[in-house]
């Protein structure tokens, strides 16, 4: 009995001075500085993993501190630099504080034009700090005027609504940005970047893609990419889509009539819709829609210039997020009997 409670004893000295010892470990810095990116959304798992990573600290000590903090779901988005001599205490206390370098701006894979000026406006999520500078967020006209000869648009009518010339212009990533930096400047980049990426894209297009240019590729891309949200499917869906305009068949998606009914759209899709006729009906249109409805990441564009080669022209949603392809009509009505009506 007297070893037990010795034993016991001695094991609760010893989770005591792991309490009090562990978030005083050291963090290796190395001599040029640690950098420390902490996405949107990051996990304390994902960032334990990076400084084990990068020597410096082992994973299971980074947990361990951050639960001892409470730590866990109070890491703030954004890009540090630590270069004094530090603790792994102190590393997360840095991190918790949001005392970054620069900030974290994410935007999302299938948002729209209109998604991300609400995310740039956005009150900041750090508190008496801006992440933009006021007034650098520009008009949409002042915009398409800034980027009209460095446009991927070439010949689309101008007659266009601004958000439409503009859709799918801007690469979808997390971006760091320095506290009250210009979000005309960000704009800019994440153009750049699309512009790269389309272009790293149209290079690997199949020799025999229906597309004619880059920014059909873009608007197909586009379509993909809010079709769905399953990586492995998108390479698929693109598929159906550039056998349907091999052979000229319409597209017939519902993203592009939900886009072309713009604020109309109530969050219910109704067989009037697919019938009533708009630039953006791909029910009642052939071909693609005029400019694209979203911006697509590089899984979708690499989707959408260069499919695998199927035979499939129909897909339906499974219910799980993933999809079910077929090569004709009959295989599709059962498909849809199976996933949709539940027969």
């Amino acid at each position: 009995m007297k070893k037990l409670l010795a034993l016991l004893l001695f094991v609760a000295c010893a989770a005591g001075i792991a309490w009090y010892a562990l978030p005083l470990w050291p963090a290796t810095i190395p001599a040029g500085g640690l950098n420390v990116s902490v996405r949107q959304g990051s996990s304390l798992a994902r960032l334990a993993n990076d400084l084990q990573r990068q020597e410096v600290a082992p994973a299971f000590v980074v947990q361990t501190v951050a639960r001892i903090r409470g730590s866990a779901r109070k890491l703030r988005a954004g890009e540090y630099l630590f270069e004094a001599p530090q603790t792994v205490a102190d590393i997360l206390s840095a991190i918790e504080a949001g005392n970054a370098r620069q900030l974290a701006v994410t935007v999302v894979e299938g948002s729209r034009l209109r998604d991300v000026y609400s995310l740039l406006s956005a009150a900041p999520e750090q508190p008496g700090v801006a992440t933009f500078a006021a007034g650098t967020l520009p008009l949409r006209s002042a915009l398409r005027e800034a980027l009209a000869s460095d446009a991927i648009s070439a010949g689309v009518a101008s007659t266009a609504p601004v958000d439409s010339l503009l859709e799918g212009y801007f690469f979808p990533d997390t971006y760091f940005v320095a506290p009250g930096s210009s979000a005309s400047a960000l704009l800019r980049l994440m153009h750049k970047r699309m512009r790269e990426e389309l272009a790293r894209a149209w290079e690997q297009r199949s020799p025999d893609t229906p597309l004619k240019t880059p920014y059909e590729a873009l608007i197909l891309a586009s379509i993909i990419e809010k079709e769905t949200g399953r990586e492995a499917d998108r390479p698929l869906v693109g598929s159906v889509f550039v056998n349907r305009l091999r052979i000229g068949m319409r597209l017939q998606t519902d993203p592009t009539v939900i886009y072309g009914l713009g604020e109309k759209f109530d969050g219910n899709l109704r067989k009037v819709d697919l019938q009533t006729d708009t630039a953006y009906n791909t029910y009642t249109r052939n071909g693609l829609p005029p400019t694209p409805i979203s911006l697509p990441g590089r899984a979708s564009l690499r989707a959408a210039v260069a499919p695998p080669a199927t035979d499939f022209l129909y897909f339906v949603a499974r219910g799980d997020g993933s999809s079910e392809f077929s090569r004709n009509l009959a295989e599709h009505n059962r498909a849809v009997a199976k996933y949709q009506l539940g027969r």
